[in-house]
């Protein structure tokens, strides 16, 4: 039942295993940072190649990623979203990805290549990724 990408090729570049982290900085006037895990994590850097009417499928992740576009354009979709309207990200924008069973789907409609860096904090030892189902809220 899994929904396989299309012209999408995810390369680890590097893991890291981390103890606990607890990071909270406040020094900053009108920024502040929070980073806090329980358990060993394994951090991940992957860069993802999307091509021109590709896909990465719908799946999840067990834990949150940060996403930068990094090459064009891409459009995120959740599966939660009755209308199935995406969200538009662009080259130097980044978003969160939360993980924990949000499911979505990245898509190149823009016509020229796209790529993505996505850093992970995941449980140590788990699935860096968690194919799923399509959940019938968009069209294609």
């Amino acid at each position: 039942l899994a929904t396989p990408g299309s012209g999408f090729t995810a390369a680890e570049q590097w893991k890291g295993v981390f103890e606990d982290i607890d990071v909270h900085v406040v020094d900053m006037p009108g920024h502040q940072v929070k980073v806090k895990t329980d358990g060993v994590s394994d951090v991940y850097v992957t860069r993802n190649e999307i091509a021109v009417d590709g896909q990465s499928g719908w799946h999840t992740h067990p834990g949150p990623s940060l996403i930068i576009v990094t090459v064009g354009e891409i459009m995120a979709y959740d599966s939660d979203d009755p209308t199935c309207t995406p969200t538009l990200y662009t080259t130097g924008e980044g978003f969160v990805d939360e993980g924990g069973g949000h499911v979505h789907l990245l898509r190149n409609e823009s016509g020229a290549p796209a790529e993505t860096v996505a850093i992970q904090f995941l449980p140590k030892d788990a699935s860096r990724r968690i194919d799923m189902p399509d959940p019938g809220n968009c069209s294609f």
